[in-house]
């Protein structure tokens, strides 16, 4: 098809990488699963240019003060994804999405782009992606996210860029080969560990969206089911000890395939932004590695005979990225020296820590480092 080079330069840098990603990962499956799209049908360099040009561009108009948060989605109107199809296809054009908007910006709802003859054009819109559909989102001014529905079943697509104006950040899968990655920054990246770990560590995913989303900030303590050692590093009494432990989402967990689908959907969501919520109260919200909630706002302390957290690693999941020793306090604040120093003395434990700002962390210890070993990733969950 034949198309205007791209003004944004950035579109043009980064769809090479982002048209082999896609490609080395479809190719990597079996070639006759019924379930996947035929390799034609991803999308070139040249339409991914296209795709990030235009929403980039759409990014920084305004419609009526509001910036035009819109998703893009490279797919035919099939049946299947029970197209909503305009009579008249627009072109793809930053001024035709900016007037749509408005329309369109609410979670779930995707502006369906396909060639006509030489042309992209925008032919309506649909709640439903398929595996391997390629998805430009705007998040907001200049700030625009690369990604794709992955293979297995979940609700978190997996990020294969992040683009804030003219920097590019290139999701890593590396990064789930090093000795201590943890098996949730595994699932973020996108990769399946095996059905019966897999439900509950996108469980997970879905519990650091919440907590990000509510923009409040906050800490999420994960610790063994099989030991009380944790109330070591806590300060006593705890403000919002739960007393027994509340056992909702292991017992939803648990209840999947015994309820109708979306009551269990209805059911689990409500309880992961119930428990997330308990995160924005100041202090730690604590939870068992079998999703038994222990306690919300509990104050954090250095365990007796512990030694105070100076250096820890940290590490970013994109390329290009290099490790950083560093003074926990340079990473962030309170929040996140009370995170490693629970996770130094409490090392079979994690803290997840969301920021105001929208960075999100994960907090682990890592035998290979004998140290905290700080995750961020916030790429992961835009």
């Amino acid at each position: 098809m034949t198309m205007t080079q791209p003004a944004y330069s950035v579109a043009r840098a980064v769809a090479p990488a982002v048209a082999e990603h896609l490609r080395l990962h479809r190719r990597a499956l079996a070639p006759h699963d019924p379930g996947l799209p035929p390799l034609e049908l991803l999308p070139d360099a040249q339409a991914i240019e296209a795709l990030v040009d235009t929403a980039f561009w759409a990014s920084v108009r305004r419609e009526e003060g509001y910036i035009p948060k819109i998703s893009l989605a490279f797919l035919r109107p099939i049946d299947e994804i029970q197209p909503l199809i305009f009579a008249q296809p627009l072109p793809l054009d930053p001024s035709a999405l900016t007037r749509l908007a408005a329309a369109v910006e609410r979670p779930g709802i995707h502006l369906g782009v396909w060639p006509d003859g030489d042309r992209l054009t925008v032919w309506g819109t649909t709640h439903a992606i398929p595996p391997f559909c390629f998805v430009v989102e705007v998040i907001a001014a200049g700030l625009l996210v690369l990604k794709h529905r992955p293979r297995h079943e979940s609700r978190k697509f997996v990020n294969v860029a992040v683009l804030e104006g003219d920097r590019i950040k290139i999701v890593d899968e590396g990064a789930s080969k090093i000795a201590d990655c943890p098996a949730l920054l595994t699932t973020m990246l996108g990769f399946d560990i095996g059905i019966a770990d897999n439900d509950a560590l996108n469980l997970q995913v879905q519990i650091a969206l919440s907590m990000r989303r509510h923009g409040r900030g906050g800490i999420l303590l994960v610790v063994p089911s099989s030991t009380n050692k944790w109330r070591e590093s806590i300060v006593h009494p705890i403000a919002y000890a739960v007393e027994p432990p509340f056992t909702e989402l292991r017992d939803l967990l648990a209840a999947q395939g015994k309820m109708p689908d979306h009551e269990w959907m209805d059911a689990i969501n409500r309880a992961i932004d119930a428990l997330a919520g308990l995160t924005a109260v100041d202090g730690a919200t604590i939870i068992t590695d079998h999703y038994e909630q222990l306690a919300f706002g509990a104050k954090i302390g250095r365990r007796e005979g512990g030694t105070q957290v100076e250096q820890i690693v940290v590490t970013e999941p994109v390329e290009g990225s290099r490790p950083q020793w560093m003074h926990p306090g340079q990473l962030g604040g309170t929040r996140h020296l009370s995170a490693a120093q629970f996770v130094q003395d409490q090392p079979d434990a994690q803290a997840l820590v969301a920021s105001q700002d929208g960075r999100f962390t994960i907090f682990a210890w890592s035998p290979c480092d004998a140290a905290v070993h700080a995750h961020r990733v916030e790429a992961l969950l835009l």
